[in-house]
């Protein structure tokens, strides 16, 4: 079984990958030569797509996803599979998103997606078996709070912005 160190430092580790793809999505763009501007039938695909992802980013958050779910006379594991459940398809329905942003946003999605299943994931593993799905949103949403560092929503949702923005 996991312990909080070993949350702690998978969580860390996707942090510091998100903040990678951060910081090479900036720097990329500082550095990168002048293209044309794009076509306007483009750019409206391209702000519709960071549109959609961060609307994803935003429904893949764990405090506004398990908010949404239902949670009397359920089982955390039957929680838990309803919130990796919605994490897979919120992110599937959006994959071809990816066309519209750089590799750097996407992967930074990535990320994001990667750590809340992980968090779900690993925290439902700590709970009891007779936990109830009220216990996992209460663990989750506890981590969250006590852990800056465990919520990469306002970052991805800040480098979506940023990205648009430079389209506008």
């Amino acid at each position: 079984m996991f312990n909080t160190e070993m949350i702690v430092s998978l969580i860390a580790a996707a942090l510091l990958g998100a903040a990678i793809s951060y910081y090479l999505l900036n720097r990329s763009h500082k550095s990168s030569p002048a293209t044309p501007p794009p076509s306007p039938t483009n750019l409206s695909l391209a702000l519709q797509a960071y549109e959609r992802l961060l609307l994803l980013a935003d429904r893949i958050a764990l405090p506004n996803l398990i908010n949404r779910l239902p949670n009397e006379g359920i089982s955390a594991a039957e929680m838990r599979v309803l919130v990796v459940k919605h994490i897979r398809e919120e992110f599937d329905y959006n994959v071809t998103q990816q066309m519209y942003v750089s590799a750097e946003t996407w992967k930074a999605l990535k990320n994001f997606r990667d750590k809340n299943l992980l968090i779900v994931n690993q925290i439902s593993m700590q709970l009891p078996q007779e936990a109830t799905a009220l216990d996992l949103q209460k663990a989750i949403l506890t981590f969250l709070v006590n852990d800056q560092h465990a919520n990469l929503h306002d970052l991805v949702s800040e480098a979506l912005s940023y990205e648009a923005k430079k389209l506008m």
